[in-house]
């Protein structure tokens, strides 16, 4: 009996003795995932629309390192409210300013939170809700955009079928198909001349000579563009020489000013711009130009006669030749002409 007694009392203490070693060891490894016991750590709050994967023990990690873990996951309402037991190590990078998102930590998606802290704002109280965002390369992430581009897709599909769009048109309006046919043999047709040296571009692609002298003449083009810009010949003095450029200028200047006096009425051409006065005066020794000129074109007075009777006209200069010769007559025989008499009582 005593010997079973004693065996009996060993068992006990082996039994207890594994208890307790396994107790403390999920504690142990509780406090090493979990971000320590229970009293070093704080309460947070997150809402999300879609915590994917994350859970009840998910890691919940600050800059990256562990410090905490998800100690609940809820409805509330349309969104999603986790439960974040926080080590309180980190309390004060965890403010109102920070963020916390949805990430992984494997490939294959297993959930996590992830803390962004922050040095600035007042850090967060316990049951605090903290600020949240949608976290990139995610898996809802992708999954929305992927139901979006599914929708954008098929939207597109829709408008194609519907012969909305140049692409819509292409796929339905045979019209428009018979053009781009006609379009491209067209082309194909240009290809072929050019192809077989027809036309000023097939000639080109096929007479070296046509090049050589095309080329030439592009040399010729950048020579004479060099000498342009060395201020050579007229251009090139237009271009570079600052006295020519100033003399055109004073040039421009002078044609300014003569241009303002001319509108201001100075001198006489200013004057014939906008004197109304001298402009009425001329006009009137015009009409008089006028008036003297029909009557030398009509036979009255002595002047239109002379214009237009040939009788009198030979009359006047037979008249001027008989003078001629009284005045030759009395320069060479002037006591012929002069007989003076002086008598004095």
């Amino acid at each position: 009996m005593p010997r079973t007694r004693s065996l009996a009392m060993a068992e006990l203490k082996l039994g207890i003795i594994s208890v307790v070693a396994l107790a403390l060891a999920g504690l142990l490894i509780f406090a090493v995932g979990g971000g320590g016991f229970f009293w070093q750590r704080y309460p947070l709050k997150a809402a999300f629309p879609n915590v994917a994967t994350v859970k009840s023990g998910s890691p919940i990690r600050v800059a990256g390192i562990t410090s905490g873990a998800v100690s609940q996951v809820t409805f509330n309402g349309t969104t999603v409210e986790v439960w974040l037991d926080v080590s309180k190590e980190v309390r004060p990078l965890i403010t109102t300013e920070s963020v916390a998102i949805i990430g992984s930590i494997s490939l294959l998606g297993e959930g996590a939170i992830d803390i962004m802290p922050a040095s600035t704002g007042t850090p967060l109280g316990d049951w605090s809700y903290i600020r949240t965002a949608a976290s990139p390369g995610s898996i809802a992430d992708l999954s929305e955009r992927a139901s979006g581009g599914l929708a954008s897709g098929t939207a597109l599909l829709d408008d194609l079928r519907a012969g909305r769009g140049t692409a819509g048109k292409l796929l339905t309006d045979e019209a428009l198909y018979r053009d781009l046919d006609a379009m491209v043999r067209s082309a194909e047709r240009v290809t072929t001349m050019v192809a077989q040296g027809e036309g000023t571009v097939g000639r080109l692609a096929k007479n070296p000579a046509l090049a050589r002298d095309l080329e030439a003449s592009v040399r010729d083009l950048r020579e004479l563009t060099a000498r342009v810009r060395n201020g050579e010949g007229t251009i090139g003095r237009l271009l570079t020489d600052p006295a020519l450029s100033q003399s055109l200028t004073s040039a421009a200047g002078d044609m300014a000013a003569i241009t303002r006096r001319l509108e201001q009425g100075e001198g006489t051409a200013g004057r014939l711009l906008t004197d109304d006065g001298l402009y009425v005066r001329l006009d009137e020794l015009t009409r008089g130009l006028d008036q003297l000129t029909r009557k030398l074109n009509s036979p009255e007075g002595t002047a239109g006669r002379l214009l237009e009777d040939a009788a009198l006209y030979e009359n006047m200069r037979d008249a001027v030749a008989d003078v001629r010769l009284l005045i030759r007559d009395i320069r060479n025989d002037p006591r012929r002409y002069l007989n003076v008499k002086v008598s004095l009582f």
